[in-house]
């Protein structure tokens, strides 16, 4: 028969599928988070007329295609930099 403190360790002691998918998940999402977040902020400073306009009307469509070239063109200058 096996004691079970040695039956409850071992078990315990396997990371859990879950957990290791849940936690790269939260890790993705906070990236993402964060990446929006600092192109938004960059795009306040270099173009305020456009986010002005999008939060004074509501149309989000030029904030976003602004959003997307901004994240495009950090990526292109990533890339060219490595």
């Amino acid at each position: 028969m096996i004691p079970l403190w040695t039956a409850m360790s071992s078990s315990e002691s396997r990371p859990s599928r879950f957990r290791s998918v849940s936690v790269s998940l939260a890790g993705v999402v906070g990236v993402l988070a964060a990446v929006v977040a600092g192109a938004t902020i960059w795009l306040m400073l270099t173009d305020p007329i456009t986010v002005a306009e999008a939060i004074d009307t509501g149309e989000v469509a030029p904030l976003v295609e602004e959003l997307a070239d901004v994240i495009y063109n950090a990526i292109v200058g990533l890339i060219k930099y490595l």
